[in-house]
């Protein structure tokens, strides 16, 4: 038997802007767009050569819209792992993206936090040997 999380779902305020920060800023690829009527759309990025999607949710409810950003209790909930830490990294700042705090080197690897624009936190991480 084989399983596996094909998506995760973020809440996102705009699915236009969402699609432009991750293919833009950050480098993901488009998987889906997907018209699933009454405003809806099956939206999925995902990192390129990557199996895991990110599903972009368009918030429409008061509570979902309070959970934008802080959809893990301020914890950091997304995990960008890369082959190349410093090509990202030096890519992601040319990009604008807003890093809480230098690099830094745990036992697991090389590590920085950063945020989307709607508050998500993320680490990008490039595993130790």
């Amino acid at each position: 038997m084989k399983q596996a999380i094909s998506s995760v779902a973020m809440v996102v305020p705009d699915y236009d802007e969402a699609i432009a920060f991750y293919i833009e800023k950050v480098g993901f690829e488009l998987v889906d767009d997907i018209d699933i009527g009454r405003g809806k759309r099956w939206v999925t990025v995902r990192p390129k050569g990557g199996e895991t999607a990110l599903l972009l949710a368009l918030a429409t409810t008061p509570e979902q819209k309070a959970s934008i950003g802080n959809q893990t209790g301020g914890r950091v909930g997304f995990f960008l792992e890369t082959d190349n830490f410093q090509r990202d990294y030096l890519n992601m700042m040319a990009n604008g993206i807003t890093f809480e705090e230098p690099p830094r080197q745990e036992p697991y690897g090389q590590v920085v936090v950063w945020r989307d624009p709607f508050g998500n936190r993320w680490d990008l991480i490039e595993r130790a040997a």
